[in-house]
């Protein structure tokens, strides 16, 4: 059992351990250098603060701590003489106000280095994979074992990955900066897109026994937050956070409380989080006071807000919904955002209406193991009385899902069909991913 100490500790490091590695980084110029400093650092605390008491400035502790271990790391090496004798200069000058800076660097939201490491964890040299387990260990500072645990794969595989990355960035002699000019939109957009994949995983996990991960949806909407911070002007930094928060504000009300699945529609919306709320509204207002037009993350917000808004499934503007599709639609030619398209028309238009569009993707390459394209079809097809055709696309979609509780909830209603009847609530089972709904679009 963790001692109160030990659980400081680990809060501290939680807290300040992407400010260190980043910082760290910056002087170092290597990111799995920083971090062995960081961690070594930490590794003191561990030894130190349980017979000394935590200091007052824990953050500021560990962060002078970890530059007095990259200064004996240089002079033991006889390496990188540069960056040693400006980290010994900088030391050695400013002795009697070092912790007064340290601790101003560590306070200030907004400096370069975390916003520098971003982009090097989601530098275009690694895999998607390794990013987000990057992004997730340096900025989330979660540990290996629980990155493992969130996306259900080995511990040595996340290891693997974060060792990897490293190497790879240090062999690719990735410079720690932010890019400029095409590169910078470029991977702008790798950074918000790891962030909207870590927070859609929580938000509707592609496998294993529960249905949502609340901790990966913390941490995505953390990491969106400190985002919008290092990059105010950026309209779909703003977008994306408008979107996570109006999303996370239903996390409490998607679940029963033996954790089954609650769709959109059916959840009690007292449950829903007003204040996310309000941050989500004041996001996708300052995205859209910064763009000429809306980017993608934007319109998802925008879609999320038209639920916000709406006191009562039966007041959802779905007219407004359908015409923010088809805008979103115009700018990703993604299918699964036409899938989605398809379910706002079923509700706005019937779902014969809305079966049509879903059809025509019967054939597209990128949904032929995607589970919800025949669990929407398989919605419509109840709805409009032919239960023959519904089972076997509720049964099908069951045995394409990897997530115990949502095929728990397909088979149910193919066992409905099969009985010629039909009561799934108000709510369609539409695609978790492109916007989050993971519930109705």
């Amino acid at each position: 059992m963790s001692t109160p100490t030990q659980r400081a500790i680990e809060a501290v490091w939680r807290l300040e351990s992407a400010r260190i590695v980043a910082h760290l980084a910056r002087r170092v110029g290597d990111v799995a250098l920083a971090e062995d400093l960081a961690q070594e650092a930490l590794l003191a605390a561990l030894q130190q603060w349980p017979e000394q008491g935590v200091p007052n400035n824990p953050g500021a502790w560990l962060m002078t701590a970890a530059q007095r271990r990259a200064i004996d790391h240089f002079r033991r090496r006889e390496l990188l003489e540069r960056k040693h004798q400006e980290l010994d200069s900088a030391l050695q000058s400013r002795q009697h106000s070092v912790e007064a800076e340290l601790l101003e660097s560590i306070d200030d939201p907004v400096g370069d280095d975390l916003l520098r490491l971003i982009f090097t964890c989601c530098h275009p040299v690694l895999s998607t994979e390794a990013q987000v387990a990057l992004t997730l260990r340096l900025l989330g500072g979660l540990t290996t074992e629980e990155i493992a645990r969130a996306f259900l794969v080995p511990v040595t595989t996340v290891a693997q990955r974060i060792v990897r990355a490293k190497r790879t960035l240090s062999e690719a002699r990735v410079p720690f900066e932010v890019p400029r000019g095409a590169e910078l939109a470029e991977r702008r957009a790798s950074v918000l897109g790891v962030i909207y994949l870590v927070f859609n995983e929580g938000y509707t996990a592609t496998s294993g026994d529960d249905w949502i991960r609340p901790a990966l949806c913390e941490e995505a909407l953390r990491l969106a937050r400190t985002l919008t911070k290092l990059a105010p002007d950026e309209s779909e930094v703003h977008g994306l956070q408008a979107l996570l928060e109006i999303q996370a504000s239903r996390l409490r009300a998607r679940v029963s409380p033996g954790g089954d699945p609650i769709l959109l529609l059916d959840q009690d919306r007292g449950r829903w989080d007003q204040l996310l709320i309000r941050r989500g509204l004041a996001a996708l207002a300052r995205a859209q006071q910064r763009a000429a037009g809306p980017g993608p993350y934007a319109l998802q917000a925008a879609i999320a807000a038209c639920h916000a808004r709406a006191r009562r499934p039966e007041d959802t503007n779905w007219t407004r919904i359908v015409a923010l599709y088809d805008a979103l639609a115009q700018l990703t030619l993604s299918p699964v955002i036409e899938l989605n398209r398809a379910v706002a028309i079923a509700m706005a238009y019937g779902p014969l209406a809305g079966l049509e569009v879903c059809d025509a993707l019967r054939d597209e390459p990128a949904l032929r193991s995607y589970h919800l394209l025949p669990s929407v079809r398989g919605d419509l097809l109840a709805k409009l009385g032919r239960f023959r055709e519904a089972r076997a696309e509720f049964e099908r979609a069951a045995s394409l899902t990897a997530n115990a509780r949502e095929r728990a909830l397909l088979q149910e209603r193919a066992a409905q069909c099969a009985r010629g009847e039909y009561h799934p609530g108000k709510s369609a089972h539409a695609p978790p991913a492109e916007h989050h709904e993971g519930d109705v679009a």
